[in-house]
């Protein structure tokens, strides 16, 4: 086979990427481990920034968001049973968040890319890349009808997450990783019951954390702070629910329950990886950074890269230069340090911490949150960091 750009993962990143790509006139071959329907069922992210679902429209594949999305104009933090709502819009010259699945943003982008006539290819296998550092790098698969095949291209991007093979196939010896390992879980459900509010609710309990999130006006999406290694068995409905009422109840409020359709734990942590480039690699979205989900970051900063590194590919093949390609990393690390800083304040802020210093993490907790209640100053630092800084 033969391409311009090669990209490794079919998730938001690699799907939109492909789009952007062909909108300019460049085409590229989309690889994918897993089946389209496992891709599109994934329930992930759904907190979209004002700048993502600019991208979004732009690249016309918004037809559905702005059907079905959710635009929130606030979001509340509470501490100990007190609830504070941030006015997003106010506080940003009427910038907002949509509240959209990752999932249907995947479905959207597959069927845009199937009518398009794009080249993505879904359970494939013994992905490999060689000579990234060359002109014309090399990308080995096997595809699921056990063929073998090699696509022969100017650029390879990794879009393949945090355990695909494209980061790993930059030298150990200019790549180095920053790591935090979270020493705390989240506990999340999807559940059959209209949103007990029509925003985020972020709440610090003595118990831990607790968010009340919504997917539809039929779907909640709620979370719980748990022990990372803890089985999902330990945790049947009715604990589930009788934790989310103690942890986000207030006077004269009320959590709808339901029936619980799907639940799971995931480990928290932050991670990123620099350079995110090398030779005619570029890494995008989760192969590169991994933000912990209080901030609901990941598939923001995902689409960032790849809007970025749409850019820097046509401005190449216009004639334009290398400029964007030679920045790329250096630029794309600009933004993600900062929503790194955020994402963690927005975890120490509202997660328990054990341990000798507990009661002193605690206090400091209340400070913030108390801070955040007086300060118009403060409230905007959240609001501007949550909706995203489009000038990062």
């Amino acid at each position: 086979m033969r391409t311009q750009v090669a990209i490794v993962g079919a998730g938001p990143a690699g799907m939109l990427l492909s789009h952007l790509l062909h909108l300019q006139g460049i085409e590229s071959i989309v690889l994918e481990r897993r089946s389209r329907e496992y891709v599109q069922q994934r329930v992930r992210a759904g907190v979209l920034e004002q700048g993502t679902v600019d991208v979004l429209r732009e690249a016309d594949v918004s037809e559905r968001l702005d059907r079905q999305g959710h635009p929130h104009h606030g979001v509340n933090v509470q501490f100990d049973g007190e609830r504070l709502r941030i006015p997003l819009s106010e506080l940003t010259d009427g910038r907002s968040i949509t509240v959209y699945g990752q999932q249907e943003v995947v479905k959207d982008l597959a069927d845009r890319r199937e009518r398009d006539g794009g080249q993505v290819h879904y359970e494939v296998s013994d992905v490999s890349i060689e000579g990234p550092d060359t002109e014309r790098p090399l990308v080995r698969f096997t595809a699921n009808d056990g063929t073998n095949h090699e696509i022969r291209c100017d650029f390879v991007v990794g879009c393949d997450g945090f355990h695909g093979v494209s980061r790993n196939t930059i030298p150990r010896t200019v790549r180095t990783d920053y790591e935090r390992v979270y020493p705390f879980g989240w506990l999340g459900i999807l559940a059959e019951v209209a949103p007990s509010s029509e925003e985020l609710i972020y709440s610090n309990h003595v118990n831990g954390f607790a968010l009340q999130s919504l997917r539809s006006p039929e779907l909640s999406r709620m979370y719980l702070q748990c022990d990372p290694d803890d089985s999902i068995e330990n945790w049947s409905d009715e604990r589930i629910w009788a934790e989310l009422q103690n942890r986000l109840g207030t006077p004269g409020w009320e959590l709808r329950e339901g029936p619980i359709i799907d639940k799971s734990i995931s480990a928290l942590r932050s991670f990123v990886t620099e350079p995110m480039s090398y030779g005619r690699l570029f890494l995008a979205g989760d192969s590169a950074h991994i933000v912990p989900p209080t901030g609901a970051k990941g598939l923001n900063l995902a689409v960032a890269d790849v809007a970025r590194l749409a850019r820097a590919v046509t401005d190449f093949y216009s004639g334009n230069g290398t400029t964007g390609l030679d920045t790329y990393s250096e630029d794309c690390l600009r933004r993600v340090w900062r929503v790194q800083h955020f994402s963690w304040w927005m975890t120490s802020m509202t997660h328990r911490f054990d341990g000798p210093d507990s009661d002193f993490d605690r206090r400091l907790q209340r400070s913030q949150f108390d801070y955040l209640r007086t300060s118009k100053a403060a409230a905007t630092t959240l609001a501007e960091n949550y909706v995203g800084l489009a000038s990062v």
